[in-house]
């Protein structure tokens, strides 16, 4: 059985997610690694500021492994934002 609303409302790619989630301010390079990141994660593990996502991260809350990965995708996309990549 098909869900309730997709009759109502058309489906919604995984990068239109993203994009609609993505903070006005992120233009550019900047936007297009927020889209990447987002793409990977639940909305509930990332905020509009990456740094404010590490900032507010409570270590023990996920899986060691799913842990490091999350802290490691993120680290890595504030670098790739600082360098404009």
């Amino acid at each position: 059985m098909s869900h309730p609303l997709s009759r109502i409302r058309p489906a919604l790619t995984r990068s239109a997610r993203a994009a609609k989630r993505r903070p006005a301010s992120l233009d550019g390079p900047a936007g297009r690694v927020y889209d990447d990141l987002a793409d990977g994660l639940p909305e509930e593990d990332l905020a509009e500021d990456l740094t404010e996502s590490l900032e507010l991260y409570v270590m023990g809350s996920k899986p060691r492994c799913e842990e490091s990965e999350y802290l490691e995708l993120v680290e890595d996309a504030i670098e790739r934002m600082a360098r404009g990549a």
